[in-house]
């Protein structure tokens, strides 16, 4: 078995989702708003109760809205009020990507809200997925001072993007974490680990086929059987 552990981050989008993913064994949740648009900014006071619920780390969206990552300036004064006002509620990173029209990453922009962020941990999201040369964007990324970067391989899903996530993985070593995400199963672990370099996933673990009367019933859309079955690949890596 590996030292560390391969971490598991779940997103979650209500508080009930948040409390059965950090009960089930998440060891990161991301919080987001709006789970049609692939994730937008959620409220202060979601996270404030999240926050009271939940002991693992929480990082929080920046996204303020769907459809596009090349944002316009006021766009990113509101990104750059919500983080202020979402670290004063508890949140232990952020989640955001910012790129510009010609799908490069906006190092300006991002730097910005990387400044205010200050010693709080930041992820670039899966606009990472749209950049027009994957390589450049990762060293781009890393010498802005991102942690993580969360991606599927610019592919629609995991299955479809191993190829580009095992070089990805071998060129960011030590720098920078890339967290594998998007349609992520827990029979891609292993193949995506071959290099030993795998250090986090990124898996929504939702259950499938239910009604929406049956899921307001049961409240949380968190799958603890597969969120289960994750970290038992994890542990096995």
């Amino acid at each position: 078995m590996s030292d560390p552990k391969i971490s598991l981050e779940i997103p979650i989008f209500n508080a009930d989702d948040a409390v059965t993913a950090a009960r089930s064994g998440a060891d990161r949740l991301e919080l987001c708003a709006s789970y049609t648009e692939g994730g937008l900014t959620p409220g202060a006071g979601l996270l404030n109760v999240v926050k009271q619920y939940v002991d693992i780390p929480v990082f929080v969206m920046l996204r303020p809205v769907g459809g596009h990552f090349n944002y316009s300036e006021l766009d990113l004064e509101v990104m750059a009020e919500e983080l202020k006002l979402l670290k004063l509620s508890g949140a232990d990173g952020f989640v955001f990507g910012i790129l510009r029209s010609d799908k490069t990453v906006n190092k300006e922009a991002c730097e910005k809200l990387i400044n205010l962020a200050e010693e709080l941990p930041c992820t670039f999201h899966r606009a990472f997925d749209e950049v027009s040369d994957p390589f450049t964007a990762l060293e781009d990324i890393k010498a802005l001072g991102f942690k993580r970067i969360l991606t599927s391989g610019q592919q629609p899903g995991v299955g479809q993007g191993i190829d580009l996530l095992k070089r990805l993985l071998q060129r960011a070593g030590d720098d920078i974490i890339i967290m594998p995400g998007g349609g992520m199963k827990p029979e891609f672990i292993n193949p995506l680990n071959q290099s030993g370099r795998l250090k986090e996933i990124h898996a929504s673990c939702r259950k499938k086929g239910e009604t929406d009367n049956e899921s307001v019933q049961k409240r949380s859309m968190i799958d603890e059987t597969l969120v289960t079955q994750f970290k038992k690949e994890l542990a096995n890596c």
